[in-house]
């Protein structure tokens, strides 16, 4: 063997092993970094806000009954007056107001019929009420009993729900909820990373939640359309890496 040979196999061999301990602190470095990265907290952060109602539905359905159709037609249109003059008694003006859905109904005329008919014809109509007055609809809602007094009756062959109280104001007050959902989850990261004797990390991954709107009593099983008080409500997901 010559010299220049086994100095060429001597550096050679060196450089393998400089290879392969710089390839052990690299998977060691590897394993460090993967370890750091699985710890870890999920939380979750809750935002409630109490908001009224900005905009109301009101759809009211009456009904007339007679034998002859123009004597139902003659009571539905004095019916009609009588229910305008009424909302306007109230703050609701005419351009608040629709007509709508007009039907005649000749109980004769049914295919399916059985048994005696007391008035042949059936006329429905509705008056839906659309305004960003909640208050006057509300104090309209409670004064219904006058209507009936008066011999207006109400639902028929329609069905009458009672105003829907709506909130459109939610793009407005999202970027705030959102924020404060993010605060509050990141409170408790703090809170766990501290009891696990570590530090708060940055954010590993967020998921922000849908937002709900909510009767504002919280009631079991109450309709959130019916209340004028709502609570608007979003929680937020997120992932804070814990650090040593």
């Amino acid at each position: 063997m010559t010299q220049s040979s086994g100095f060429a196999k001597v550096f050679a061999a060196i450089v393998v092993a400089v290879g392969i301990a710089a390839s052990g602190w690299m998977v060691g470095q590897g394993i460090e970094n993967m370890r750091s990265l699985d710890r870890f907290v999920t939380v979750k952060g809750l935002a409630e806000r109490d908001v009224k109602a900005d905009k109301a539905v009101w759809p009211m359905t009456y009904v007339a009954t007679d034998d002859v159709l123009q004597n139902a037609q003659a009571k539905i249109d004095a019916d009609t007056k009588t229910l305008l003059d009424f909302l306007a008694s109230h703050g609701i003006t005419r351009d608040q107001t629709e007509l709508q859905n007009l039907q005649v109904t000749d109980q004769l005329a049914q295919a399916y019929r059985s048994g005696p008919v007391e008035s042949r014809f059936i006329v429905n109509q509705t008056i839906q009420v659309r305004t960003d007055d909640v208050d006057a609809v509300v104090a309209a809602s409670q004064d219904i009993g006058k209507l009936l007094q008066g011999g207006i009756v109400l639902g028929g062959q329609g069905y009458n729900p009672g105003p829907s109280y709506l909130f459109t104001g939610l793009n407005a007050i999202k970027p705030d909820m959102i924020a404060a959902a993010t605060a509050n989850a990141r409170e408790a990261a703090m809170q766990f990373a501290t009891d696990s004797g570590g530090q708060l990390g940055g954010i590993r991954r967020a998921t922000q939640g849908l937002f709900q709107i909510l009767a504002g009593d919280g009631a079991p099983n109450m309709n959130e359309a019916s209340q004028i008080n709502k609570t608007v409500r979003v929680v937020t997901t997120m992932e804070y890496l814990i650090e040593d």
